[in-house]
């Protein structure tokens, strides 16, 4: 692989992973739970491995089936965030984005605001805000990153 083919590989395997580990989140617990007629183990197994990067309370997790997401409402956010993105990320001029550090910080606001109002006791967000506030994070990031690796390979830096 070459010095330019490899950003732009990493950036292909960055949007393909977020969209697939966005659609296993999505359609697992369904699945398991017998519509789709997966056996649960494969659940059990998405569920442990998520367990190593969320703390998956059920009290601020989403529920499909009757099963819980096998992450929170707040990396679910993050997770819809990011697959959405990376996809943009894919369309327009190729340029690296200039202030992506400024738009990784204001997107992260509503996040850190809502958590850290969370962690004072001032106020219990329901899922649906932790989900929506963690939207702007996941987007900005993916597209920054995304964004930054196809700029690379189309300069051959």
């Amino acid at each position: 692989m070459t010095h330019r083919t490899l950003p732009r590989a990493l950036a292909l395997v960055l949007t393909i992973g977020a969209l697939v580990w966005l659609a296993a989140l999505l359609v697992m617990p369904a699945a398991a739970a017998g519509s789709l007629g997966l056996p649960l183990v494969a659940y059990d197994l998405l569920y442990q491995a998520a367990g190593h990067i969320c703390h998956q309370r059920p009290e601020r997790s989403f529920h499909v089936g009757g099963l819980q997401l096998a992450v929170c409402a707040r990396c679910l956010g993050l997770y819809v965030g990011g697959a959405a993105g990376a996809l943009v990320a894919w369309s327009g001029a190729l340029s690296a984005h200039s202030r992506g550090r400024r738009a990784l910080l204001v997107s992260a606001l509503p996040t850190a605001l809502t958590v850290a109002l969370e962690w004072s006791g001032l106020w219990l967000p329901t899922n649906l805000v932790r989900f929506a506030s963690a939207l702007p994070l996941g987007c900005v990031a993916s597209w920054v990153f995304v964004r930054t690796l196809r700029a690379e390979a189309n300069s051959g830096a």
